[in-house]
């Protein structure tokens, strides 16, 4: 692991071949601590899944300069409209002239085709993009965990699922990656504060996560996790199901 910044503690990890995890410890107020990834794929055309909150990308750009020039970055990806999933999109599209917003189709035509300073391009649910050596596939997931625009990356070379606030673990002290259990800290937040919509879809939705056989799953809060992801979906399937 490499610290990138010092004074934010922001710190750098491949998680898999060519897949970097940018992760960012923070304190919240009443909330103890928490953290923040973003996940960089390095490749002919780089892409970023997870912008980080605006005022955050200072933090961020510097992780991402560490690896690569950031205005060499072609895609600027994110699971829904949320602070912490694309509240600096415009500045990482002001930074990287060839970049263009990524995302699903209802993301771009209720929210991004508005609020991005160019135009995205919006993926279908199971389409493929070739960025090299790595190809994503995107799958649409509506209100898992929540928001109707929702949907995750899986990359297909190295089983690396982009799984973004599923598994959301708190604390800020975490590994990059773990093998240990994640699913009994992720429910135990979430039982805390239910960011879950409950759609009545949800284990249709995992199931068809799961059949992509992931064996890296990159969390947005806490540790990346490696192991049998189609398994570990199917738990979650289960937790919330009771």
């Amino acid at each position: 692991m490499t610290i990138t910044n010092k004074q934010s503690g922001t710190n750098l990890h491949e998680i898999a071949d060519g897949i970097y995890r940018i992760n960012t410890p923070v304190v919240i107020e009443g909330a103890g601590g928490f953290s923040f990834n973003q996940y960089l794929i390095l490749d002919e055309e780089p892409l970023l899944f997870h912008t980080g909150p605006r005022k955050m990308f200072p933090f961020v750009r510097e992780a991402v300069a560490s690896v690569l020039p950031v205005e060499k970055l072609r895609y600027i990806s994110f699971s829904h409209v949320e602070a912490d999933e694309c509240g600096s999109l415009n500045e990482w599209l002001g930074v990287a002239p060839s970049a263009v917003p990524l995302c699903g189709t209802v993301a771009a035509m209720v929210s991004i085709s508005d609020l991005a300073d160019r135009a995205p391009r919006p993926l279908t649910d199971g389409e493929r993009l070739t960025l090299g050596k790595h190809s994503v596939r995107w799958f649409d997931t509506p209100h898992l965990p929540h928001a109707w625009e929702c949907g995750l990356l899986m990359e297909e070379r190295t089983s690396t699922l982009f799984c973004g606030d599923l598994f959301t673990q708190g604390g800020a002290d975490h590994p990059p990656v773990t093998e240990s259990d994640i699913l009994g800290p992720s429910e135990a937040f979430r039982h805390e504060m239910d960011y879950f919509s409950h759609t009545k879809n949800v284990r249709g939705l995992l199931e068809k996560l799961a059949s992509t056989d992931p064996t890296t799953l990159a969390c947005m809060h806490g540790s990346a996790w490696r192991g049998d992801g189609a398994q570990l979906l199917r738990a979650l399937g289960d937790a919330l199901s009771v």
